[in-house]
């Protein structure tokens, strides 16, 4: 046989046998039995339902395939679905599927783009409104989804399985401002259509200085906001004190607002999802708060699936959990606790010295040694969500804050040592509830109750006079609004009625000589609101006009505040916008004594009795111009705003009239300016404030001079850079000195008192602050994730001081006394979230 006619042979021989072995490889075999062999091959489980796989054939898997190909390959031959439980175990599904349309409840049309996500699969309507879902048991939780429209949450078994039905969508209205400038500063801070400013913590980056989203922080790096002793429990609204600012917690108010009596604020960052700040052109619906309003609101989302988060850093630990209680109801939950009960570390040592700086707690009397400081604080917000139908929504809020300070105080008595117990304690407790009611695509009603009730209590332990001094102030509010909202077209109609009653008590009691003086207010205020809004997006006009009517049943007194907001798109890059608001106010703060509550909040609630302290009364007006282009924001706004009804008592004098109590208004009148470019990842700002804030007494020396919170320039200068992995922020922070007085020259004492020269002539030392932060997030696994972050604030350690103070000592000279701000002080956090 010669070699061509070998080939040959050899071919004819070959071929047979690969046919063969072709035709073994095509030919099916049972599924179970390609399953047995992976499950000896690789040592796991499959779970299924043992008539699921019946009649199923696929053809034998390739030996050198891995585990993972093998799976894929018996998913696309079978069309059955293996989920890995674990390493060891698989589930064997036979998938569902479900069709349908999506169409809006108005119009009928079909919604394009909608998304429709179970636990394992998701999908999107086509322009038809069309889609199909696969799915793994018809007991899957599917979500609905649209913008613009109400989520619709249910379990598979709820549609249609057999047919591709139609789904109507219900528009979502809310009676919120349409946003008008997104990343006003960073991302998440936001500038709404009514002239409000919103802050998203969802979205939220970093600002300098900061590693919590800390509600209270965060305000102040908005234009005309700022705090003169750089607490959350002084902040000043264009000129105004503390106590003029309006500060809800979802719908309920709040008369304490921080943690370490001020220096961080009192409200957990990870149950509150936004913050919306007001300045003027307040909604009819809202009264008090004559300076601005401070609104924050928790999640109203009802989230299908448990997550949570837990962290750490150098002042506290906290705990957050959003748990699903079935498909109409959640509930949330936040708690945070300071950690000095475990470990002082030196951050939490430097804010106690800030809180106790030159107070009874630091500094006692001669004779008199201090000892066993400790503080504490913690605060519990739960809020409640219950859906029961598409047109009812039920909300449940309460918060649990509180502070407390202890320390000993000892002295030799009669050749014994004796020791005595002072402490101070601020706490608020408050509940509300919420329920809306949605009659029809136009209409809704939203019936809102709340009980509030703060309490500052301080005991003072005089050793020496073995005698016990005790302070007490309360405020108990309760009040009920129901509010009704009608839309149609561009048209947004709101009609509403308001009751307030709020008690004050202020308590003084001495148990040696015994004395006891305690004094009750409680007033009544009925209010009705309304409120039109035209807003038109074609023409880029807004206009919107309400009128609030309130009556105080114990003064027989009525008072009409109008509010309206008008703003008009120019062209593509520049909107005018004009506000303006008539406001009241009928409880503020006072102060006695500097030393009242052991020096360390000086400040009681006190009810008007529309006499020695008047009813709050505000008027402003306001006009800005914003500029936005390719990543450019300008936008600057002038402002004038009198308040009168303020007292002495009121506005936090330490030096000329610090015991006098006179009655008086302020007038204010800022310009407010914010440069902001955006360009990758980056966000720069510069802000810049000027105010000229006086003072009107007609009874005092000087009749006219610049208010306490008269601060003339203050510039604000930032950077962030954020991306998936690493927000990193940067900036500074410089403000004109706080007006003060100082003694006459050569004549500082007077009938033993010192004698002052001119009122607020005199400024403290300018201050200025550098801060910086990081925060770097990283995943763990498909289910974990975590952040790590740092932080440092004052980065010059600049001493700045805040306040001051004059005092006569035992040889008739007069000493000053400074408070300062927080020096370098440096935070660092852990966070897991799952």
């Amino acid at each position: 046989m010669d070699r061509t006619n070998l080939y040959i042979f050899l071919m004819l021989c070959i071929v047979p046998i690969f046919k063969s072995q072709g035709q073994h490889t095509d030919k099916k075999v049972p599924i179970t039995e390609v399953l047995e062999h992976i499950t000896n091959e690789h040592a796991i489980i499959f779970n299924y339902e043992s008539s699921l796989l019946e009649d199923v054939t696929v053809i034998p898997l390739p030996q050198d395939l891995s585990l993972s190909a093998k799976i894929k390959n018996l998913e696309k031959q079978s069309d059955l679905i293996f989920e890995k439980v674990s390493d060891l175990v698989y589930s064997i599904y036979k998938p569902l599927r479900l069709c349908g349309y999506l169409k809006d409840s108005e119009l009928n049309l079909p919604l394009l783009g909608a998304t429709i996500k179970s636990k394992s699969f998701y999908a999107f309507t086509d322009e038809n409104g069309y889609f199909e879902i696969d799915l793994k048991s018809s007991t899957d939780l599917l979500t609905i989804r649209h913008i613009g429209f109400k989520t619709i949450e249910q379990v598979a078994s709820f549609f249609n399985l057999d047919n591709c039905e139609t789904i109507v969508m219900t528009e979502e209205k809310q009676a919120i401002s349409p946003i008008v400038i997104t990343g006003y500063i960073v991302r998440g801070i936001d500038k709404r259509q009514d002239g409000s400013t919103s802050i998203d913590y969802s979205e939220f980056t970093l600002l300098p200085g900061l590693i919590e989203s800390d509600v209270l922080q965060t305000v102040q790096a908005l234009p005309g906001v700022m705090s003169v002793d750089e607490t959350v429990s002084n902040i000043n609204i264009r000129g105004g004190s503390h106590d003029q600012n309006l500060i809800l917690w979802d719908d309920i108010k709040m008369y304490q607002s921080g943690h370490f009596f001020g220096l961080i604020s009192g409200f957990n960052p990870h149950i509150t999802q936004t913050a919306t700040v007001i300045t003027n052109g307040t909604d009819a619906s809202l009264s008090d708060g004559v300076s601005g309003t401070i609104d924050m609101q928790s999640n109203k989302h009802l989230e299908s699936t448990f997550n949570g988060s837990f962290g750490v850093n150098l002042l506290n630990a906290d705990l957050f959990l959003d748990v699903p209680l079935n498909v109409k109801s959640s509930v949330q939950i936040a708690a945070r606790k300071s950690t000095d009960e475990l470990l002082r570390t030196p951050t939490y040592e430097t804010y106690f010295d800030r809180v106790t700086q030159d107070t009874e707690a630091q500094n006692n009397v001669e004779n008199v040694s201090n000892s066993n400081q400790e503080f504490d604080f913690y605060d519990t917000s739960l809020r409640w969500l219950y859906k029961p139908s598409d047109k009812d929504e039920i909300r449940l809020n309460f918060i649990l804050i509180n502070n407390e300070l202890n320390f000993d105080e000892t002295a030799v008595l009669n050749g014994k040592l004796e020791t005595r117990t002072s402490n101070v304690s601020q706490n608020s407790i408050a509940g509300g509830i919420n329920y809306k009611r949605t009659w029809n695509s136009n209409l809704s009603s939203t019936l809102h109750i709340y009980n509030t009730d703060y309490k500052l209590q301080a005991i003072n332990a005089n050793v020496l006079a073995e005698q016990r001094y005790l302070q007490e102030n309360t405020v108990s509010e309760t009040a009920i609004k129901l509010e009704n909202l009608y839309q149609l077209n561009v048209w947004k109609f709101i009609l509403g009625y308001n009751f307030v009653e709020s008690e004050v008590v202020n308590l003084n009691d001495i148990d040696l000589p015994r004395f006891v003086r305690r004094d009750e207010e409680v007033l009544r205020e009925h209010a009705a609101f309304g409120q039109a809004w035209y807003n038109d997006s074609n023409t880029g006009l807004s206009i919107r006009g309400g009128i609030r009517a309130n009556y105080l049943t114990k003064f027989e007194t009525l008072i009409v505040e109008p509010r309206f907001g008008i703003l008009k798109t120019i062209g593509n890059y520049i909107e005018v916008e004009a506000l303006g608001e008539f406001k009241h106010q009928n409880v503020s703060q006072i102060v006695n004594f500097q030393n009242d509550f052991l020096g360390i909040e000086k400040r009681r609630w006190q009810p008007t009795d529309n006499d020695s302290i008047p009813i709050l009364r505000s008027k402003q007006a306001s006009l800005g111009v914003l500029y936005k282009n390719k990543g450019w924001l300008i936008d600057a706004r002038v402002y004038y705003k009198h308040v009168d009804g303020i007292t002495t008592q009121s506005q936090s004098f330490t030096t000329k009239y610090e015991i006098v109590k006179e009655k008086g208004s302020y007038d204010a009148l800022g310009f407010e300016c914010l440069f902001r470019k955006n360009f990758n990842n980056f966000s720069n700002w510069l802000s810049y404030s000027y105010i000229t804030n006086t003072y009107t007494f007609d009874t005092l020396e000087e009749i006219e001079f610049p208010s306490n919170f008269d601060i003339t320039h203050s510039i604000s200068v930032g950077s962030t850079f954020s991306n998936e992995h690493w927000n990193i922020s940067a900036g500074l922070n410089y403000r004109t000195g706080k007006p003060t007085s100082i003694p006459e020259q050569g004549n500082e004492i007077i009938d033993d008192n010192v004698n002052f020269d001119q009122a607020n002539t005199n400024r403290l030392q300018d201050y200025l602050r550098i801060d910086a932060s990081a925060l770097y997030k990283f995943k763990l696994n498909n289910s974990l994730r975590s952040e790590i972050g740092a932080s440092v604030w004052n980065i010059s350690n600049r001493e700045n001081a805040i306040n001051n103070y004059y005092r006569i000592n035992q040889n008739d000279d007069v000493n000053k006394f400074t408070r300062y701000s927080l020096g370098l002080t440096t935070n660092a956090v852990v966070r897991l979230y799952f």
